[in-house]
Protein backbone atom coordinates (compact mmCIF):
# COMPACT_ATOMS: atom_id res chain seq x y z
CA UNK A 1 0.00 0.00 0.00
CA UNK A 2 2.82 2.39 0.86
CA UNK A 3 4.62 1.48 -2.36
CA UNK A 4 1.56 2.50 -4.38
CA UNK A 5 1.26 5.82 -2.54
CA UNK A 6 4.96 6.56 -3.03
CA UNK A 7 4.74 5.60 -6.71
CA UNK A 8 1.66 7.75 -7.28
CA UNK A 9 3.30 10.67 -5.47
CA UNK A 10 6.50 10.40 -7.51
CA UNK A 11 4.56 10.19 -10.74
CA UNK A 12 2.46 13.20 -9.76
CA UNK A 13 5.56 15.24 -9.00
CA UNK A 14 7.11 14.33 -12.34
CA UNK A 15 3.91 15.22 -14.19
CA UNK A 16 3.77 18.59 -12.46
CA UNK A 17 7.41 19.27 -13.30
CA UNK A 18 6.90 18.50 -16.98
CA UNK A 19 3.48 20.22 -16.99
CA UNK A 20 1.84 18.62 -20.00
CA UNK A 21 -1.14 20.64 -21.15
CA UNK A 22 -2.71 18.45 -23.85
CA UNK A 23 -5.65 17.40 -21.65
CA UNK A 24 -7.09 20.91 -21.54
CA UNK A 25 -7.31 20.99 -25.36
CA UNK A 26 -8.91 17.59 -25.81
CA UNK A 27 -12.50 16.58 -25.16
CA UNK A 28 -13.23 12.91 -25.72
CA UNK A 29 -16.99 13.44 -25.72
CA UNK A 30 -17.19 12.90 -22.00
CA UNK A 31 -20.44 12.44 -20.17
CA UNK A 32 -20.98 14.68 -17.17
CA UNK A 33 -23.31 12.30 -15.33
CA UNK A 34 -21.33 9.67 -13.50
CA UNK A 35 -22.49 6.40 -12.05
CA UNK A 36 -25.53 6.15 -14.32
CA UNK A 37 -24.73 2.65 -15.46
CA UNK A 38 -22.43 3.74 -18.29
CA UNK A 39 -18.67 3.74 -18.67
CA UNK A 40 -17.69 7.41 -18.66
CA UNK A 41 -14.96 8.69 -20.98
CA UNK A 42 -12.60 10.84 -18.92
CA UNK A 43 -10.20 13.60 -19.85
CA UNK A 44 -7.79 15.61 -17.70
CA UNK A 45 -10.35 18.25 -16.70
CA UNK A 46 -12.80 15.61 -15.49
CA UNK A 47 -10.02 13.77 -13.65
CA UNK A 48 -9.01 16.96 -11.84
CA UNK A 49 -12.59 17.74 -10.79
CA UNK A 50 -14.00 14.27 -10.08
CA UNK A 51 -11.01 12.17 -8.99
CA UNK A 52 -7.93 14.05 -7.79
CA UNK A 53 -6.56 17.53 -8.43
CA UNK A 54 -2.83 16.79 -8.56
CA UNK A 55 -2.14 20.35 -9.70
CA UNK A 56 -3.20 21.67 -6.27
CA UNK A 57 -2.07 18.85 -3.99
CA UNK A 58 0.71 16.28 -3.88
CA UNK A 59 -1.05 14.05 -1.34
CA UNK A 60 -3.67 11.66 -2.73
CA UNK A 61 -7.20 12.80 -1.91
CA UNK A 62 -10.05 11.19 -3.86
CA UNK A 63 -12.82 13.71 -4.48
CA UNK A 64 -15.48 11.41 -5.96
CA UNK A 65 -18.73 10.49 -4.28
CA UNK A 66 -18.53 6.76 -5.14
CA UNK A 67 -15.65 4.29 -5.42
CA UNK A 68 -14.29 4.22 -8.95
CA UNK A 69 -12.41 2.21 -11.54
CA UNK A 70 -10.34 3.92 -14.21
CA UNK A 71 -9.71 1.77 -17.29
CA UNK A 72 -6.60 3.02 -19.10
CA UNK A 73 -6.79 1.70 -22.67
CA UNK A 74 -6.03 2.37 -26.33
CA UNK A 75 -8.20 1.78 -29.38
CA UNK A 76 -5.54 -0.41 -31.03
CA UNK A 77 -5.15 -2.69 -27.98
CA UNK A 78 -6.72 -6.13 -28.47
CA UNK A 79 -7.03 -7.05 -24.76
CA UNK A 80 -8.50 -3.58 -24.09
CA UNK A 81 -11.21 -4.22 -26.70
CA UNK A 82 -11.94 -7.61 -25.12
CA UNK A 83 -12.39 -6.06 -21.67
CA UNK A 84 -14.59 -3.14 -22.81
CA UNK A 85 -17.87 -5.16 -22.84
CA UNK A 86 -17.09 -6.50 -19.36
CA UNK A 87 -16.60 -2.96 -18.07
CA UNK A 88 -19.94 -1.94 -19.63
CA UNK A 89 -21.68 -4.86 -17.91
CA UNK A 90 -20.06 -4.01 -14.57
CA UNK A 91 -21.04 -0.33 -14.94
CA UNK A 92 -24.68 -1.42 -15.28
CA UNK A 93 -24.52 -4.00 -12.49
CA UNK A 94 -22.87 -1.60 -10.04
CA UNK A 95 -24.54 1.62 -11.24
CA UNK A 96 -25.62 2.65 -7.73
CA UNK A 97 -22.32 1.70 -6.06
CA UNK A 98 -19.35 2.63 -8.25
CA UNK A 99 -18.32 4.72 -11.25
CA UNK A 100 -16.29 3.27 -14.11
CA UNK A 101 -14.22 5.68 -16.19
CA UNK A 102 -12.13 5.01 -19.28
CA UNK A 103 -9.08 6.99 -20.36
CA UNK A 104 -7.55 6.69 -23.82
CA UNK A 105 -3.80 6.75 -23.12
CA UNK A 106 -3.03 7.97 -26.66
CA UNK A 107 -5.23 11.05 -26.20
CA UNK A 108 -4.62 11.68 -22.49
CA UNK A 109 -0.85 11.32 -22.19
CA UNK A 110 -0.66 13.30 -18.97
CA UNK A 111 -3.09 10.96 -17.19
CA UNK A 112 -1.19 7.98 -18.59
CA UNK A 113 2.02 9.43 -17.16
CA UNK A 114 0.33 10.06 -13.82
CA UNK A 115 -0.21 6.31 -13.41
CA UNK A 116 3.13 5.40 -15.01
CA UNK A 117 1.41 3.35 -17.72
CA UNK A 118 3.90 0.99 -19.31
CA UNK A 119 1.40 -1.62 -20.51
CA UNK A 120 -2.33 -1.70 -21.10
CA UNK A 121 -4.97 -2.45 -20.13
CA UNK A 122 -4.29 -0.93 -16.72
CA UNK A 123 -7.04 -0.50 -14.15
CA UNK A 124 -6.96 1.87 -11.19
CA UNK A 125 -9.29 0.78 -8.38
CA UNK A 126 -10.11 3.79 -6.19
CA UNK A 127 -11.86 3.19 -2.85
CA UNK A 128 -13.61 6.01 -1.00
CA UNK A 129 -10.92 5.92 1.67
CA UNK A 130 -7.35 4.81 1.27
CA UNK A 131 -4.96 4.54 -1.61
CA UNK A 132 -5.78 3.39 -5.14
CA UNK A 133 -4.59 0.00 -6.34
CA UNK A 134 -3.33 -0.78 -9.83
CA UNK A 135 -4.41 -3.92 -11.67
CA UNK A 136 -2.39 -4.70 -14.79
CA UNK A 137 -3.64 -6.78 -17.68
CA UNK A 138 -6.91 -8.35 -18.72
CA UNK A 139 -8.93 -10.72 -16.55
CA UNK A 140 -12.35 -12.33 -16.52
CA UNK A 141 -15.50 -10.70 -15.16
CA UNK A 142 -15.42 -12.73 -11.93
CA UNK A 143 -11.97 -11.34 -11.08
CA UNK A 144 -13.15 -7.76 -11.49
CA UNK A 145 -16.32 -8.45 -9.49
CA UNK A 146 -14.23 -9.89 -6.66
CA UNK A 147 -11.99 -6.79 -6.64
CA UNK A 148 -15.03 -4.51 -6.65
CA UNK A 149 -16.78 -6.37 -3.85
CA UNK A 150 -13.75 -6.91 -1.62
CA UNK A 151 -11.62 -3.82 -2.26
CA UNK A 152 -13.99 -1.08 -3.38
CA UNK A 153 -17.19 -2.01 -1.55
CA UNK A 154 -15.62 -3.97 1.34
CA UNK A 155 -18.34 -6.68 1.21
Amino acid sequence: MKKVLVSVTLVMISVIVYAFNDGAKTNQGKQENTGNGEVVTMDKAMFLSKVFNYENSKEWNYTGDKPAIIDLYADWCGPCRQIAPIMKELAKEYADSIVIYKVNVDKQKELAALFNVSSIPLFVFIPMNGDPQLFRGAADKATYKKAIDEFLLKK
